[in-house]
């Protein structure tokens, strides 16, 4: 399985203000956010993380993603210092892909486009940043915590969801990177 996430902030004490987060500490909020993703997420499936993954004074970004289930990929965000975009436990970092899933082109980034390549064609933009407050455009889904139910999700959610269906079944994903054009 292919799962996508965002704006988890781990060790960041601004989302239980900001973004009303229903946890009482952030201690709590974590280990909520790393059970929601375990359960999820098998130890064999992949996730991308489009960003925004701990804040500095949490620690070690390598404890935390040891910690999580699956082989793990970043986007940057816009809060990700050096001390995670380094760690060794990620499989992949970058600023943007494109990935082929389920046979649909998918534009990964932070931060949610306006307009994104093959839009015409129906690929489909995932990301962050904006906590579930910006209204999508067709085909332009946030996969951050705070507009997923605190969890990890996958492309079959997203559009199953959309298209009114709720989808609920796992099916098994797969990807491979779209060359740059």
């Amino acid at each position: 399985m292919i799962y996508f996430t965002s704006d988890t902030h781990f060790g960041d004490n601004r989302v239980l203000r900001i973004d009303r987060r229903p946890f009482s500490s952030i201690k709590e909020h974590d280990e909520a956010l790393i059970a929601n993703w375990n359960d999820v997420v098998g130890r064999d499936d992949d996730v991308w993380h489009l960003g925004d993954v701990l804040s500095p004074r949490a620690g070690d970004c390598d404890l935390l993603l040891a910690r999580l289930n699956g082989r793990k990929h970043l986007i940057i965000g816009n809060n990700d210092p050096p001390s995670t975009t380094s760690a060794r436990q990620w499989s992949s970092v970058h600023n943007y892909t494109e990935l082929l899933v389920e046979g649909r082109h998918l534009i990964l980034c932070h931060y949610a486009f306006r307009t994104w390549n093959q839009m015409g064609k129906k690929s489909i933009n995932l990301h962050g940043h904006s906590h579930g407050r910006l209204k999508p455009l067709p085909r332009q889904f946030d996969v951050g915590v705070d507009a997923r139910n605190l969890r990890p999700v996958a492309l079959l959610e997203l559009t199953a969801a959309k298209a009114g269906r709720g989808a609920t079944d796992k099916v098994a994903s797969s990807a491979e990177a779209v060359p740059e054009e």
